[in-house]
């Protein structure tokens, strides 16, 4: 089943771009993945700009076929470790489907218009914030450090 979340970011001009992220957004996962390899606004950005995600990954990469597991066989085993651990797999770079980027003028309105998941995700300011299960933003640092002293 999937976690669904949503990746923000709101920009010097104060406008709000998102986009939808359909597998595995608990903090153990995205969470992790976003505060250790998407710490500069300019890859941010450019991981927004192609779109709707359905996995991500450590590297946004480059177009790849989106079914590459209904076919693995056919794929060699260095591709494989790319797609599967590396690439961030898009919906419509590696699919062909729609471009979907949700944009507000500015924070209140992302508030009020948005499309939120049980995880979102937002760069303010260069630093990462976290709503859970529409819950209060909470510095994603901290939402993971408390997630760790419950599972321990």
């Amino acid at each position: 089943m999937a976690t669904r979340s949503t990746i923000a970011i709101e920009r010097e001009d104060g406008t709000v771009a998102q986009v939808y992220c359909h597998w595995d957004g608990y903090l153990d996962h995205n969470g992790r993945i976003l505060l250790e390899h998407y710490q500069d606004p300019a890859k941010v950005e450019r991981l927004i700009a192609e779109g709707a995600i359905s996995s991500l990954k450590p590297q946004i990469g480059e177009k790849h076929d989106f079914d590459w597991h209904y076919k693995r066989d056919d794929i060699p085993q260095d591709m494989k470790d790319i797609y599967e651990t590396l690439w961030t797999m898009f919906y419509h770079r590696d699919r062909g489907e729609d471009l979907r980027i949700d944009t507000y003028k500015d924070f209140a309105e992302y508030e009020v218009d948005a499309i939120f998941e049980e995880y979102d995700y937002i760069m303010r300011k260069g630093v990462w914030y976290v709503q859970i299960h529409g819950h209060s933003w909470v510095g994603l640092n901290k939402a993971i450090d408390e997630s760790e002293l419950e599972d321990a």
